[in-house]
C-alpha cells in the first residue's frame, strides 16, 4: 500500500444505487472491495425482486443493503445513502460501473489536493468496448442540456487532447461520482423529483452556480455497462418512450428551477428550436403520447419548484452568462436527415446564443 493509499485508508463511503442489477452488481461491488480508501458500501436498493440485494446482503463484510421502500429513482436512492454517510467523502456510484484497482485513491487524492472542488469524476467508457469513450463530463448548455466532453470519441484521441492529469469542468456525470458530503448536504443533495435524468445537470449547475468548482480526473477510466433498461440509449437502439418522457419533463423543470428569467427570454428562439427537434424525435421514435405526457407533468409539477428556485437563485455567485455555452449542441448519436436536423440545430444554437449572451447576467 502506497502512501497515499495509507493517509487515504476510510475517507471514502460508497453509495451504490441498486434496482434489477443481477447482471451487473456482484462484479461492480468487488471492484469496490478492491479500494483502499473504502470505509463502507452502502447497496440502496430500489426495489429489486431479481435477487441482487440478497446477494449484497449475503456478501457483508463492509457492504450493508439499505431498503428503499419502492423505487425511487437513483436521485432519491442517493440522497438516502447520503444520510447515512459518516466519512468526509462519497462515491455515488450506478451498479454497472466497474473501477480500476487505484480508482478512488486516485480521484481522493486529487480531490483532496483541490479544497474548491465539490465534485471529482473520472473518465467512462463503454464496458463493452473500452476503446470509445462513453461520458467524460462537459459543459452546461443554455439548452437545458449536458455539451458532453469526447461523447462517443475513441479513448486514444480524448488521451491525446488531454491538456494534463486534472482538468476543469461545468458538468459531471452520476454514474461514477466523488463528492464532499457536507458540501453536497448544504445543497439539498440531489434533487429527486426527477426521478433519472438530468439530476446530475441539475447538481452541476447548482455546484457551480454556488461557487464550487467540478474536477475530472480523466487518466482514471471506469468500464459502463448497459445502463438503465428502458431509459439508457444506446446507438442503433430504439429511442426509449419512458426516456421521451423524463426528457420532455425533467428539461422544463431544469430551466425554470436554475436559469435567470432574463436567460429564458432572451434564449426563447434556440429554445423553441429545440422543442421542434425534439417532438420530432418523439414522432419518429413513435413516442408521441410519451412526449405529450411529459410536457403535462412538467407544467404540473411547475409549483413545487418555485421554492428551490429561490435558493438557488438567492445562494448564487455565478451567473448565466458565466456559467452556460452555446455549443457544441451534444445528441443521441443518429443518421441521416436526422444527423442533418441535429448540425442545423447547433449552428442556430450557438449563433443565437452568441448573440444574447452580452446581455445575460
Amino acid at each position: 500500500m502506497n502512501e497515499i493509499e495509507q493517509r487515504a485508508s476510510g475517507d471514502v463511503t460508497v453509495v451504490l444505487v441498486n434496482h434489477q442489477g443481477g447482471a451487473y452488481l456482484p462484479r461492480c461491488v468487488e471492484a469496490v472491495l478492491r479500494q483502499d480508501a473504502i470505509r463502507e458500501v452502502i447497496v440502496v436498493d430500489n426495489a429489486s425482486s431479481d435477487g441482487s440485494p440478497e446477494w449484497a446482503e449475503a456478501r457483508g463484510g463492509k457492504v450493508r443493503v439499505l431498503h428503499a421502500g419502492g423505487n425511487l429513482g437513483p436521485a432519491a436512492a442517493r440522497n438516502l445513502g447520503l444520510e447515512e454517510v459518516t466519512t468526509p467523502w462519497v462515491l455515488f456510484l450506478d451498479n454497472d460501473v466497474y473501477l480500476p484497482d487505484d480508482a478512488v485513491a486516485r480521484l481522493l487524492e486529487a480531490g483532496e489536493q483541490a479544497p474548491e472542488a465539490a465534485l471529482v469524476q473520472p473518465r467512462s467508457v463503454f464496458a463493452g468496448d473500452a476503446s470509445r469513450v462513453h461520458y467524460d463530463g462537459g459543459q452546461l448548455h443554455h439548452l437545458g442540456l449536458f455539451s458532453l466532453r469526447n461523447w462517443y470519441r475513441s479513448l486514444d484521441e480524448a488521451q491525446r487532447a488531454d491538456a494534463g492529469p486534472l482538468t476543469w469542468l461545468d458538468g459531471a456525470i452520476s454514474l461514477c461520482l466523488l463528492a464532499r458530503a457536507d458540501a453536497l448536504r448544504s445543497m439539498g443533495g440531489f434533487d429527486a423529483r426527477y426521478f433519472i435524468l438530468f439530476e446530475d445537470l441539475d447538481l452541476s449547475f447548482r455546484v457551480r452556480a454556488a461557487g464550487w468548482r467540478i474536477l475530472s480526473v480523466p487518466g482514471v477510466v471506469v468500464r459502463h455497462d448497459e445502463g438503465t433498461a428502458g431509459v439508457s440509449f444506446r446507438e442503433g437502439s430504439r429511442y426509449p418512450a419512458r426516456r421521451v418522457f423524463l426528457h420532455a419533463r425533467n428539461r422544463w423543470w431544469f430551466l425554470a428551477k436554475n436559469l435567470r428569467l432574463r436567460t429564458l427570454l432572451l434564449t426563447a428562439p434556440s429554445q423553441l428550436a429545440y422543442e421542434v427537434a425534439y417532438f420530432s424525435l418523439a414522432l419518429r421514435h413513435r413516442a408521441l403520447s410519451s412526449w405529450v405526457q411529459g410536457k403535462l407533468a412538467a407544467l404540473a409539477g411547475l409549483p413545487s419548484l418555485l421554492g428551490d428556485r429561490f435558493r438557488v437563485q438567492r445562494g448564487r455567485v455565478l451567473e448565466d452568462r458565466e456559467l452556460l455555452v452555446g455549443g457544441p449542441l451534444t445528441l443521441t448519436p443518429d443518421a441521416g436527415a436526422a444527423a442533418l436536423g441535429a448540425r442545423l440545430l447547433d449552428r442556430v444554437a450557438r449563433s443565437w446564443f452568441r448573440a444574447v449572451r452580452p446581455l445575460l447576467r
